[in-house]
């Protein structure tokens, strides 16, 4: 049995494939657009954290804006083969993980809308999705078949995982300080 390539995207990235593979992400309130076209099996992901796109020309191809994101991507799959007319959507994130924040303030609930919006303005059907609450996601995004597997992340999980990055890095400077020299170079 082959072992299926598997890519991990972060914030801005979008990752498209025409050979099966598995893409993954966390989202908080960042939103995740995975597409998929049947009949080339040709399938994407792209990992979005601010609504809207960069229109000042300074750089339309950040693709941490939702509008470019999408474009981008769908532009990627086009180049690979899959039939721009043939598309479908799932979506996931959104997530309001920070509860002091008042709703309308909510980064999250901006990116699923513009999301929703372009989607239903490019005609690309949604499938399925799962945005909103509270909770981080993990997406797995399965390219060959289209399939989407999520893992909803309690916060205080998050929370913890932030906490033992610290500590390592505190460790880690320790040990820097403890030679006694730096040495800064570019």
């Amino acid at each position: 049995m082959a072992i299926m390539k598997r890519i991990n995207i972060h914030i801005g990235e979008y990752y498209s494939s025409s050979e099966p593979a598995v893409i993954t992400t966390i989202l908080g309130p960042c939103v995740a657009v995975c597409l998929y076209e049947q009949t080339s099996r040709i399938g994407g992901m792209n990992h979005i954290l601010l609504p809207g796109g960069k229109t000042d020309g300074s750089d339309s191809g950040d693709a941490r804006y939702a509008i470019n994101a999408m474009e981008l991507l769908i532009n990627q799959m086009m180049k690979s083969g899959a039939d721009r007319y043939r598309l479908k959507a799932k979506v996931f994130g959104g997530a309001q993980i920070y509860p002091f924040l008042k709703q309308e303030m909510a980064m999250g609930l901006k990116n699923i809308e513009m999301v929703i919006d372009f989607l239903i303005t490019e005609r690309i059907p949604i499938i399925n999705y799962n945005f909103g609450g509270s909770n981080p996601r993990k997406i797995y995004f399965y390219t060959g078949t289209g399939d989407v597997l999520m893992q909803k992340i309690k916060t205080s999980e998050v929370m913890e995982e932030f906490e033992n990055l610290k500590l390592k890095r505190i460790e880690i400077e320790k040990r820097i300080r403890k030679t006694g020299n730096c040495l800064f170079f570019d």
